[in-house]
């Protein structure tokens, strides 16, 4: 990251304070607010004493008076688009002031005519291959339809049925259009998993809002400059239509028109699945630091809590020093990597700073939760339900408390007050399927789990959720498929590969479960401790030791494959994990690490050497084993039982013997 000067960072300011206004002016609140906090978090770093001027300080020696910023409408460099917003200023006001008290149909009526197309949103997305230079759609089945199926390369382009608007009235008629689609999609769907809940409630609106776009776009000067607006709201219209290869590239051209509309960058990340996505799209990305940002957060949503990582959020939080998102991001990636200390003590920071603050709640009530914290989320709950009862976080935080308690009713309860607020809330899905799994209710949790991955397919904890789901229903072949799904976003987890190596197991490939439970052995050393799927971190293997459990289930599986020679050594090596593994200190001693001690997985280990011993005449080895089992309490019986055979076995060979 290149160094950034005092006068680099009045710029920056001034830059995002300009977009707070044009966010704000286009009723996109959230990117607002997002600008927002970081301009308020770089204004500390800049220095200049026009920043942070005391009221109360001599006035003698002070400059010139600042220039007000502009706070009604901004001002527009295009003189044509600068003509027609003074134009029409009284109208936007008023559209404005529609959006603003949520009546959006009011808002659109303003500007937009009667006889803009409206209708249901078929399949396949428009077709952009009429407009603009990019690749049409492929892939799409056959219809008559024009909605469902995209005019080929070089077919006359939808007609321009809008008046003559500038883009800022254009956008805000359109996004109201959108939002009253959107608004309706809420009122027509049932309630949350319903008998009638199928999840297919579709926008009406997006058909009439993509046609209009088309034709603009089609229509549209050769000189005239745009703003990036009406591409953001295109990307959106045909990522909702799953054109996802169009929506990415109209959203890539979005940001480079107007890099601090955060929206887009969240659109944008939506449409990326894997790290490959991303570093594909990277290079097509302006260079600022605003890419910067958004390769920051993507790489969190995709769990990739490496060093460069951290390195770059250093780098960001020298410019951005108190800004909350980027500390959330950091303690998000402690969460990934399970330090779940340094993860909680961030968030703790955060609400101490900012005690009204609710974004994110919801992955601090989780950690909370894996950290069994109950009366740390008591005290969280009840600060969020002060703060806002009515916020999808909030509910999702009382929910991980009860749940915690585990009454699992009440916790499902505020999971689907969460989603009746907000129907893509990703963590109430997932949690709501946790819940229904623990409920015993497999229809439930798996359908829940299938809409956390419809909102966002980067979910692993949905996907192990199907796999644990599918797998306590004995549908393993089902269970595999979900496992290896959730492995492929967290390759570095060994629960992740333990689940494979035993689906594996149970649809009798007991090679292919090797290889799994092996996988799980070698990411047992990327994280020391913790768990992967909501449960405390106390059953893990300390750090430095193997996980017993995993080196048992591969002596099993050879057991199985009849390489008894090989499952005997992994039986020692399960035995080995009791005592941990043994090293060097800095003056050459050897010294051994933290073991499990004796655990029912070691106990079991020992048995099967103790019979192991036994077969092939190594009594006294046998007797050592046995006897270490009925000191150790467990597999009592069948220890006696095999200390009777050993000395009925060593009898019988000395009264051989003499005779």
């Amino acid at each position: 990251m290149a160094i950034f000067t005092t006068e680099d960072a009045k710029q920056l300011r001034s830059t995002l304070q300009d977009a707070i206004v044009k966010c704000s002016e286009r009723c996109l609140y959230q990117s607002a607010k997002w600008a927002a906090e970081l301009s308020t978090s770089l204004s500390g770093r800049i220095g200049d004493s026009d920043a942070e001027t005391d009221p109360d300080s001599p006035m003698e020696d002070a400059g010139p008076p600042i220039a007000v910023f502009p706070v009604v409408v901004s001002a527009n460099s295009d003189p044509e688009e600068a003509r027609l917003e003074a134009y029409e200023i009284h109208k936007y006001l008023l559209a404005k002031s529609y959006f603003d008290c949520h009546e959006f149909e009011r808002c659109a009526a303003v500007f937009l005519p009667s006889t803009v197309p409206k209708g249901s949103l078929s399949v396949a997305s428009p077709s952009i291959s009429t407009r603009s230079p990019l690749k049409s759609a492929k892939g799409k089945s056959k219809d008559t339809s024009a909605a469902a199926e995209g005019p080929a390369t070089g077919s006359i382009p939808p007609p321009n049925v809008l008046p003559r608007l500038s883009q800022k009235s254009l956008f805000l008629s359109l996004y109201a259009q959108y939002m009253s689609g959107e608004k309706k999609k809420d009122e027509e769907s049932e309630m949350i998993l319903g008998p009638a809940d199928r999840g297919s409630a579709m926008n009406k609106e997006l058909v009439g809002i993509s046609r209009s776009l088309e034709g603009w776009f089609a229509t549209r000067r050769p000189n005239q400059r745009s703003g990036g607006w009406l591409e953001y709201l295109y990307g959106i219209v045909l990522a909702k239509g799953k054109n996802e290869e169009d929506a990415r590239r109209w959203l890539v051209r979005s940001v480079h028109l107007f890099p601090y509309n955060w929206g887009a960058w969240l659109e944008l990340n939506d449409l990326l699945g894997s790290v490959e996505e991303l570093h594909r799209v990277v290079p097509e990305l302006p260079q600022n630091v605003m890419t910067l940002v958004f390769h920051l957060y993507a790489n969190q949503e995709l769990y990739q809590s490496t060093e460069p990582i951290h390195h770059q959020l250093n780098e960001l939080q020298k410019l951005f020093p108190e800004n909350h998102f980027l500390m959330t991001q950091r303690a998000l990636l402690y969460y990934h990597s399970k330090d779940f200390d340094q993860a909680e003590s961030i968030f703790s920071n955060i609400l101490h700073s900012d005690p009204h603050r609710i974004d994110s709640l919801d992955h601090y009530s989780n950690i909370l939760y894996v950290m069994s914290a109950r009366p740390k989320l008591a005290f969280v709950a009840q600060l969020a339900t002060a703060t806002d009862k009515f916020r999808p976080e909030t509910c999702c935080v009382v929910g991980n408390y009860y749940s915690l308690k585990s009454e699992h009713e009440k916790a499902v309860q505020y999971f689907r007050r969460a989603l009746t607020l907000d129907r893509n809330f990703l963590s109430a899905w997932t949690l709501m399927g946790h819940e229904y799994v623990e409920m015993k209710n497999t229809h439930a949790a798996i359908e829940s789990y299938r809409r956390a991955v419809d909102v966002n397919r980067k979910d692993y904890r949905a996907w192990y959720g199907l796999g644990q789901t599918y797998e306590v229903l004995e549908m393993h072949l089902y269970a595999l498929f979900y496992y290896q799904r959730a492995s492929s976003l967290r390759p570095y987890d060994p629960k992740m590969w333990q689940a494979i190596g035993s689906c594996y197991d149970k649809i009798d490939r007991p090679g292919q479960s090797i290889k799994a439970y092996k996988r799980a052995l070698v990411a047992s050393t990327y994280y020391d401790v913790g768990s992967s799927f909501g449960s405390s971190t106390t059953s893990d293997p300390p750090s430095g030791a193997m996980d017993p459990e995993i080196v048992y289930q591969i002596a099993l599986m050879y057991e199985k494959l009849g390489e008894l020679e090989e499952a005997a050594e992994y039986m020692e090596m399960t035995l080995a994990q009791e005592e941990g593994p043994v090293g060097e200190d800095d003056d050459g001693e050897e010294v051994r690490g933290a073991g499990t001690g004796v655990t029912n997985t070691t106990s079991k280990a020992r048995m099967w050497l103790a019979r192991w011993e036994f077969t092939h005449g190594a009594y006294g080895r046998a007797m050592e084993l046995a006897n270490e089992l009925c000191q150790d309490g467990v597999e009592v019986e069948e220890a006696k039982a095999l200390i009777r055979d050993i000395r009925a076995r060593t009898e019988g060979e000395g009264a051989a013997g003499e005779a």
